[in-house]
């Protein structure tokens, strides 16, 4: 690779008004990045996946003051990171199994996200327990006692009651009044708890890798590494094709599901998520999620998710996948039917096949700890969601396990980890208190002069994502009838955020491609946007 002469590269500029400084990741910058990272004077610290987990590890290195390069095959957010439940649970599930260490961490890193980190996308989301038929006093009995136990690590983690309230009992009329596609025969009531829940998965990542940006982190996507060791990466651009060498001082494996590929002796089991996607319509007015108990099991749950944006999420499955780890895993019919089959326990409105309109599973990158040759492998639904920071023969760290909540507890031990073993002095990570790009108070975003839907997602820069729109009428046009994304969120995704090509837009920088017939009726708006700021320099 060479820092040869690109047109994007030409005096462009990388920060054009209204983002943080620093923080814009673009096209020129990819370039003249690249060119100083491959065959150049070894960084601090490589990272290598640009999952939360990998852009975490970045954001921790930097604010530290060490020079960082973070690689990625893809985008931003290409793996499990955009597949999730967008949910940042509070660890509720993990004292069932008395993994009290994990819920604890689960709840302070709520908190610091609702809090500190990242107020305008992470946000309180209340949930309805319908207690129907199917749901014994016995259980209703075990759900309350968790939610209250749940509210108690709320207090352990001191996350404020205004940011997420106290659980409560609920008539059958409040019940349904809640939730309204609820069935009513023979419907007790309710129970309602909180949560918190991310406005988009992928739009953590990308802010993560911004702030990263902002603190001198190169951000390097379509750059696949080849061969690790303790000293760097043999790495390959996938946009030339061309082979190069990144030295450093210690590497960060945070591939996830595919740490195992590049460091001998990581064993990953995955588990599968499955989600539907469906129209809201079809539902109905949905003002809470739902939590419906899996029939004959007693602490398990599918949720219902309202997004909106005119869709609904349902899901999720927790099914273990044998063999090669495919780049974007595909959603076997099996799965849909038994989310459709566990809403039609529930729901007075049926949802049939034809109702699902998309479908998306995550791979989950559970650490296998069976010992080799052992048998009776327990289900990946029971298997600790505790993070491990391993370190392999020759001194390369790898990050496995966890979950979305954790991944700036992931991170940090990762990086402690890597400068433990190799890596330069540093003072302890900071991130817990450091807030990402378009953070701010509640105040603050409240007082945004900007339409509410572009606060959740965009925070403090809602206001010129919004100005794009004003300042060019062709540019405040949805990309598609009946969805809120406009051409301006486009626009700004290229000249800020690192959208290489209408993939990176549709699919992770919008969420619009979740639905294959939106993708395919906005994928004009995606080149023209490409073309009005890529062309242009």
């Amino acid at each position: 690779m060479n820092s040869s002469s690109s047109p994007l590269d030409a005096g462009a500029p990388d920060q054009p008004p209204g983002a943080r400084p620093g923080s814009s990741l673009t096209a020129a910058r990819r370039v003249r990045e690249l060119a100083r990272t491959v065959g150049g004077p070894a960084v601090d610290v490589l990272v290598v996946g640009l999952g939360a987990t990998g852009a975490g590890a970045a954001l921790d290195a930097a604010a530290r003051g060490l020079s960082v390069a973070a690689i990625d095959a893809h985008d931003l957010a290409f793996g499990t990171s955009r597949w999730s439940s967008k949910l940042i649970h509070g660890g509720l599930r993990y004292l069932a199994s008395a993994q009290l260490d994990v819920a604890h961490e689960s709840a302070v890193e709520r908190g610091v996200l609702m809090e500190r980190t990242a107020p305008h996308l992470v946000g309180a989301q209340p949930f309805v327990l319908p207690l129907t038929p199917l749901v014994s006093r016995g259980q209703a009995a075990l759900a309350w006692a968790g939610f209250r136990a749940g509210d108690g690590l709320r207090l352990a983690a001191r996350t404020a009651r205004a940011t997420l309230p106290a659980p409560r009992r609920l008539s059958a009329v409040e019940t349904r009044h809640l939730a309204p596609a609820l069935r009513g025969s023979g419907l007790r009531g309710g129970l309602l708890s909180w949560d918190g829940r991310l406005t988009d998965d992928a739009r953590l990542v990308t802010a993560l890798a911004r702030t990263a940006a902002a603190r001198g982190a190169r951000i390097l996507t379509r750059v696949r590494a080849l061969e690790l060791t303790a000293t760097g990466a043999r790495v390959r651009d996938e946009l030339t094709g061309e082979e190069g060498e990144i030295r450093a001082r210690a590497v960060i494996n945070a591939c996830g599901v595919w740490a195992g590929g590049l460091v001998e002796g990581v064993r990953i089991r995955p588990s599968r998520g499955t989600h539907l996607v469906l129209r809201s319509e079809r539902l109905g007015p949905l003002p809470a999620g739902l939590h419906i108990p899996v029939p004959g099991e007693s602490n398990r749950f599918v949720l219902v998710l309202p997004q909106g944006d005119g869709r609904v999420y349902v899901g999720l499955t927790d099914e273990p996948v044998e063999g090669p780890v495919p780049d974007v895993p595909e959603v076997p019919e099996t799965d849909i039917g038994f989310l459709l089959d566990v809403l039609g326990s529930a729901l007075d409105v049926p949802v049939r096949r034809e109702d699902v309109v998309g479908a998306f599973a995550g791979l989950r990158p559970l650490l296998d700890a069976t010992p080799e040759g052992a048998g009776g492998a327990p289900r990946t639904a029971d298997i600790s969601r505790r993070h491990a920071v391993l370190t392999s023969a020759d001194g390369v760290i790898t990050v496995v396990g966890g979950k979305l909540t954790t991944y700036r507890r992931m991170a940090e031990d990762a990086v402690d980890a890597a400068l433990a073993a190799r890596g330069p002095a540093a003072g302890p990570s900071p991130t817990a208190a450091l807030p990402l790009v378009g953070a701010a108070s509640p105040q603050t975003l409240a007082a945004l002069q900007a339409p509410r839907r572009l606060v959740r997602r965009y925070g403090t820069e809602a206001p010129y994502v919004h100005a794009l729109g004003l300042s060019d009428p062709r540019l405040g046009e949805p990309v598609l009838d009946g969805h809120p994304v406009t051409r301006a969120e486009l626009v700004w995704a290229v000249r800020h955020e690192g959208a290489l090509d209408e993939a990176d837009l549709l699919d992770r920088r919008t969420r619009v491609g979740l639905v294959p017939a939106d993708r395919a009726a906005a994928l004009d708006a995606a080149r023209e946007a490409l073309g009005e700021v890529l062309g242009s320099r």
